[in-house]
């Protein structure tokens, strides 16, 4: 799964040379259909935009402060509303597994420091989805809208030790992505590619705190392949 979503397009060239040549249209009422549901499965590629503090440039202990990617995973449930044949308003909470790691190198002593911000997150994204017109049984689509994002690990309320980076619990952000609908005879297989950016600034700033004090701001950023199962 982890290669699938670096190759997000290849995979989608794959499936399509797996249908079937025939004309057959498979679940052709679904179409007309006002609203139907569905489940996701997806990996996700997560990490934290950092900005540093002035109090970044004025020390000599920390040299580098930089976010590091990480690979997790998320599982969630679909609900879509069908406006017209060409826009559907989309409703997609999940709940993403995925750490936002940092990396400090530091003089004294010189020795590079990682710091896990664990990161469990109830994903609420709302979303606008424009179709194309179905050929045959292939339909390709475009998603964008706003998330609120929860995250249930959150360590804001933490009060032990100095080499914490505190993290909000709540996130604002937008989405973006495009897909495939393929339709098979009792389901429809849709992989997808979207990336997700936060627009608030999680980081809660304590001038105590020695690895939190050179930065100013954090915010997420997330790129997601999703699978998701339609019926």
């Amino acid at each position: 799964m982890f290669r699938l979503l670096r190759h997000p397009l290849a995979l989608a060239v794959f499936l399509l040379g797996t249908l079937p040549a025939r004309a057959q249209l498979n679940m052709e009422e679904h179409d007309s259909k006002p609203y139907y549901f569905g489940i996701t499965l997806a990996v996700n590629q997560s990490h934290l935009r950092l900005t540093h503090s002035d109090i970044f440039l004025h020390q000599d202990s920390i040299m580098v402060a930089e976010p590091l990617k990480t690979i997790g995973f998320n599982v969630g449930l679909l609900a879509n509303l069908r406006f017209n044949h060409r826009f559907d308003l989309r409703f997609n909470p999940q709940l993403f597994f995925a750490n936002k790691n940092l990396s400090y190198k530091e003089n004294y002593p010189e020795r590079v420091t990682e710091k896990k911000v664990e990161s469990i997150t109830a994903s609420f994204p709302l979303q606008i989805k424009f179709k194309s017109d179905r050929i045959g049984n292939l339909r390709v689509y475009t998603i964008a809208g706003m998330k609120l994002d929860y995250d249930l690990a959150s360590n804001k309320g933490l009060r032990r030790a100095e080499d914490l980076v505190k993290i909000n619990k709540t996130a604002y952000g937008y989405e973006l992505g495009a897909g495939f609908e393929i339709y098979f005879p009792s389901f429809i297989f849709t992989p997808e590619f979207k990336i997700s950016n936060g627009l608030n600034d999680v980081h809660v700033k304590d001038p105590n705190l020695r690895y939190s004090r050179v930065i100013d701001q954090l915010n997420t950023r997330t790129i997601v392949f999703s699978i998701h199962l339609q019926g």
